[in-house]
């Protein structure tokens, strides 16, 4: 009778012990959690807070920053600036958000990129894009003014290049994107000349061949006509680095992801290729060289003998014929004493930056030279 007792009193005595070593062991699992938690979050909160904008290791949150220290950058003054980012104020769409004319109080126009919220790389692209643009002094290149960040929100203030872009010149009908007050008519696209192609051409490949001469060189990965911004003397300036890349010292960067955009990159990435380096801009460069001569954009096909062949193809074919001059948009205005040889020298520095191969094309400082050296 006692043992069975003592069994039943041994048994609970047992289970309660059981159960209080789970009891402190699942206690103790859950304070450490708990620890490591808000050790995480001082973590986080500190890069976050961060305003350092040279720094590649921290995206700023509840921050501005500006290199005039006059300019003054909160969401309040760029939310007035832009008439609560008016569609009607929209001068461009730049990868992960579009960009909008604002009229800031102390009487400067600058030009505001609003990153996506929902944007797959939005954020990432923000940083990669104010680190590079923060340190960039060229005068073919973009200035950035400063940023503004709050938890979802990302916004980029940026110099306002009076023309617009070379897409709407180049495509665009004779007449404003918006009809409202604020649009100058000097933002009417109308023909360009051809002597104004070649020198718009000649200043992005002046601020490629900054970019690649770094001492870490820079790859743009995304040249194409609506980057290239024109100020009110029609002189280029590359814009939207949010896919550029530092290249390390192999002269390399590979990429979790193909970067551009379709029409202009290279065949390497229609192969499979995930590698990007100066060649990479130096074939979006050529596409672009051929897209400002004649007008056709580089992801729609042109006919030739009935057949329909792609812009880079079309123009190999029009200088084997010696036809260069025929491949002119129609748009330019035909009371220029255009030479031909002029137009074959272009078209000839265009085919040769678009080989096939990376080694076949050449390096952005020999574009330069072959261009500087053309007769127009």
């Amino acid at each position: 009778m006692y043992h069975g007792a003592e069994a039943v009193v041994a048994a609970i005595g047992s289970f309660i012990i059981v159960t209080v070593i789970l009891a402190a062991i699942i206690l103790i699992f859950k304070l450490r959690k708990q620890t490591q938690t808000r050790r995480n979050n001082q973590i986080r909160t500190r890069a976050f807070r961060n305003t350092n904008p040279n720094s590649s290791n921290s995206l700023p949150v509840d921050a501005s920053w500006s290199w005039d220290p006059n300019l003054k950058i909160s969401m309040e003054e760029l939310t007035r600036a832009t008439n609560n980012f008016s569609s009607h104020l929209i001068v461009g769409d730049g990868s992960f958000g579009l960009v909008y004319k604002a009229h800031l109080s102390t009487g400067v126009t600058v030009a505001v990129k609003k990153l996506s919220p929902d944007a797959f790389q939005g954020f990432r692209e923000f940083a990669a894009e104010m680190e590079t643009l923060s340190k960039l002094r060229h005068h073919n290149i973009v200035k950035i003014l400063g940023y503004w960040a709050s938890g979802p929100e990302r916004l980029l203030v940026y110099e306002f290049i009076e023309k617009g872009n070379l897409d709407q010149w180049l495509h665009e009908p004779s007449s404003p994107t918006h009809q409202n007050d604020d649009v100058s008519t000097d933002l009417i696209p109308s023909p360009l000349s051809w002597e104004t192609r070649v020198n718009v051409i000649r200043g992005v490949a002046h601020g490629l061949c900054y970019l690649h001469g770094l001492e870490k060189p820079i790859i743009h990965r995304d040249i194409k006509a609506s980057n290239v911004l024109l100020d009110s003397n029609f002189e280029a300036h590359i814009a939207d680095f949010g896919l550029a890349r530092r290249m390390d010292k192999s002269h390399s960067h590979v990429s979790t992801q193909f970067a551009g955009t379709i029409g202009y990159m290279p065949p390497e990435y229609r192969d499979g290729s995930n590698v990007a380096n100066p060649k990479v801009d130096v074939y979006s460069f050529g596409v672009l060289m051929m897209e400002t001569v004649s007008g056709h954009r580089p992801n729609l096909s042109v006919k030739l003998d009935g057949v329909d062949i792609g812009l880079v193809n079309w123009a190999r074919m029009m200088k084997e014929r010696n036809t260069e001059v025929e491949m002119l948009d129609v748009n330019i205005p035909r009371e220029e004493a255009l030479k031909e040889e002029s137009v074959g020298e272009y078209v000839r520095i265009a085919c040769m930056c678009t080989g096939e191969l990376q080694k076949d094309r050449p390096e952005m400082s020999e574009v330069v030279k072959l261009l500087d050296s053309m007769s127009l």
